[in-house]
């Protein structure tokens, strides 16, 4: 699971999800990519999952990008606990998407095993996406 070795604060706010991505937003490193097309909180497992689906369709041949990264901590109160004291510990960590990111790579893989494999790994997001192709 990914997370970060050290964060300035333990418990950020949650914040606003609006707007589109201005960065990370086109393919940088691969011939192919998965594209968000809504705003979403993508957890650490749900990176780990998807990374798992490319890796076993393309039989670790290729190589793969993940171009986002969970640097925010989301809390959680302990269940059966009264109203009042304070913000909950952190329980997971989430990467903020914008509609328009870049959230996978790929490349030296074919075209065709490159689709079946992203299509695949959007299974197991929440959110909408979009293979594209580098020119």
């Amino acid at each position: 699971m990914l997370s970060p070795k050290r964060t300035k604060f333990r418990k950020p706010h949650r914040g606003k999800m609006r707007g589109k991505a201005s960065r990370n937003n086109t393919i940088s490193f691969g011939d192919y990519a998965l594209q968000a097309q809504e705003c979403a909180w993508i957890t650490s497992r749900q990176i780990e999952a998807t990374r798992r689906t490319i890796t076993r369709t393309v039989k670790r041949g290729g190589k793969l990008w993940i171009t986002i990264f969970p640097d925010k901590s989301v809390t959680a109160r302990a269940a059966e606990s009264r109203m009042g004291s304070g913000k909950g510990t952190p329980d997971y960590w989430v990467a903020v998407v914008k509609p328009g990111t870049i959230l996978f790579e790929l490349s030296g893989v074919p075209l065709e095993l490159a689709q079946k494999a992203l299509s695949l790994a959007a299974f197991k997001l929440p959110i909408k996406t979009k293979i594209l192709i580098k020119e």
